[in-house]
């Protein structure tokens, strides 16, 4: 297991999860975190993008899950960041060059949800390692 770790904190974009009518009809705003596991010591020795995973790519992926089609629960949105993440990172499938991560700790929040008290968010957090995905 890789001590090192890549951390993508506070991406946000709009999307229509939830279980409720309203939560489908009007697009709300979510926030996600995610740390690869990853060797990042030749990128260390390398200076070289080459060398490691492209963070850009994998943001990019994790914005698509949440503006794309809409899920239920935050639980199973935090499923598809996570396979999104691995698929940008290359880590389906390693054929060489960079480095393949070995786990992803996806925390998926919405932020301000519909329930009837004062909430600033609910949120989910799981780790996936790469051989879990299918």
């Amino acid at each position: 297991m890789a001590a090192d770790r890549i951390e993508l904190r506070g991406l946000r974009a709009l999307g229509t999860h939830g279980v409720l009518p309203e939560e489908r009809e009007r697009a709300q705003l979510f926030e996600v975190d995610l740390d690869l596991e990853v060797d990042l010591a030749a990128a260390g020795r390398s200076d070289a993008l080459s060398d490691t995973v492209d963070y850009g790519a994998v943001a990019r992926a994790a914005a698509d899950v949440i503006t794309g089609p809409p899920a239920d629960l935050l639980e199973h949105l935090a499923e598809r960041v996570a396979a999104a993440a691995f698929e940008a990172a290359g880590g389906r499938s390693p054929s060489g060059g960079s480095p393949v991560p070995s786990a992803v700790t996806v925390t998926v929040r919405k932020l301000r949800p519909p329930v009837p008290v004062a909430l600033t968010s609910a949120a989910v957090t799981i780790r996936r390692r790469r051989d879990q995905l299918s």
